[in-house]
């Protein structure tokens, strides 16, 4: 649990814990953050319930460990639920965090089940620079939107490159670990894509909506953070495709490869097997058989064999089977 509060008139900013939430129900014109960091849910839920006055139900929602995203107007404040990136988050394969944001006139609580490094980063900026806060609980709450979706983007953008490293070694080198890679990227993309839909859904209904404690005037600041949520979305998609696109290349690349050797398997029985017709007709030691008491036997037969093959190499390179 950590809060920080800003007093307007003395452009000052104050650091510290729950002992600053007395000032600033004294003082009216100050502005709060307090952020929890979800290990102690009754307390949380106790301040949130009697010094902030969040509705039970938000509380409740912003609680628990698994909550699809959502964004919800109550009398006095706008309640936002999001899917932020955990903090081991560093490739493709991550694990997400309930991020809940409770936005007053006066205030911002942030709430978050395991460490958020996106709030961490917004904790930093506003300690060196106050600013934000003297531009409202509102715009802090969209910049920390912000910072949380150039987190999915830039797992996303270093994906690109790797998948186009795998197309140019599909093709020249085959191996059975990038049908296992490729396989794990559409089932975290499938994920991405899943969070992204609530996510872009939410941010279209804040910016379509009026909602309590956000100001008209941030609409181009609401519009950025949507335009870069849909594009986060859209390169999911994009990037989900591709590697569906490789699996499939990568199955006929094989599947390929499997017919050429299998060409070249039937080629050679099909040589073989009338050389084996003619060996294992004189390999039969019948006592009668005229060709067995002719001297020249053995070499005629060999150079039959030698001209069956010669003709039959002939034919299957005329036909490019070969």
């Amino acid at each position: 649990m950590r809060v920080l509060l800003y007093r307007p008139a003395q452009r000052k900013l104050e650091s510290g814990s729950d002992e600053l939430l007395d000032a600033w129900l004294e003082d009216q014109s100050t502005i709060i953050w307090m952020d929890f960091g979800g290990e102690q849910p009754e307390l949380e839920r106790q301040i949130l319930l009697e010094r902030f006055g969040i509705h039970p139900l938000a509380i409740q929602d912003a609680l628990r460990d698994r909550h699809p995203p959502k964004i919800e107007a109550f009398d006095t404040f706008t309640f936002i639920l999001f899917k932020g990136l955990d903090s081991e988050a560093t490739g493709i394969h991550f694990k997400t965090i309930q991020l809940a944001l409770f936005v007053g006139e006066r205030f911002l609580v942030t709430r978050h089940s395991s460490e958020s490094p996106s709030t961490d980063q917004l904790w930093s900026e506003v300690q060196r620079d106050a600013a934000g806060f003297a531009r409202g609980p509102d715009t802090l709450a969209l910049r920390l939107s912000r910072i949380m979706v150039d987190r999915y983007l830039r797992l996303l953008l270093a994906l690109e490159p790797r998948l186009d490293v795998l197309e140019t070694e599909m093709v020249e080198k085959p191996r059975d670990e990038m049908l296992a890679e490729l396989i794990g990227y559409k089932t975290n993309l499938k994920q991405f894509r899943r969070v992204f839909l609530y996510h872009v859904q939410l941010l279209q209904e804040l910016k379509s909506g009026r909602f309590p404690a956000i100001r008209p005037d941030l609409a181009h600041t609401v519009n950025d953070v949507y335009e870069q949520q849909e594009r986060a979305s859209s390169l999911a998609d994009l990037y989900y495709e591709m590697a569906s696109d490789l699996i499939d290349g990568y199955i006929s690349v094989a599947s390929h490869r499997l017919n050429n050797i299998m060409k070249v398997l039937t080629i050679i029985t099909a040589i073989f097997v009338p050389l084996s017709f003619l060996a294992g007709i004189y390999g039969m030691n019948f006592e009668y058989m005229p060709e067995l008491k002719s001297q020249s036997g053995y070499f005629v037969l060999l150079g039959i064999m030698g001209s069956m093959v010669t003709v039959l190499l002939y034919v299957f390179r005329r036909k490019r089977w070969l």
